[in-house]
């Protein structure tokens, strides 16, 4: 994979947020069901968006973008979805 392509990575996911839901900078808490799409930034950084699930509108989840953990993309993903689901206002891993 050339680092453009790796630049263009993008995992999108749906997710049922539990209660107190996630965290958007444009709009706070936000619930339901989501879209969350964690994508690779240049420099090792990740951002992460969120949206009702078939909604037009993306908004990014408090806290993106985040340094890329060591464990790459698809562990950072994983982490995103697991705050979701526990909801509390979720932001972005730190």
């Amino acid at each position: 994979m050339s680092d453009h392509d790796s630049q263009q990575e993008r995992l999108v996911d749906e997710v049922k947020a539990g209660p107190g839901g996630a965290m958007a900078d444009e709009v706070g808490v936000i619930s339901g069901d989501l879209t969350v799409a964690t994508s690779l930034m240049p420099g090792g950084r990740a951002s992460i968006t969120i949206q009702y699930t078939d909604a037009d509108q993306w908004y990014t989840l408090t806290g993106s973008p985040v340094s890329l953990p060591p464990a790459g993309l698809t562990a950072l993903r994983e982490q995103v979805l697991e705050q979701v689901r526990h909801g509390g206002g979720a932001e972005a891993p730190r």
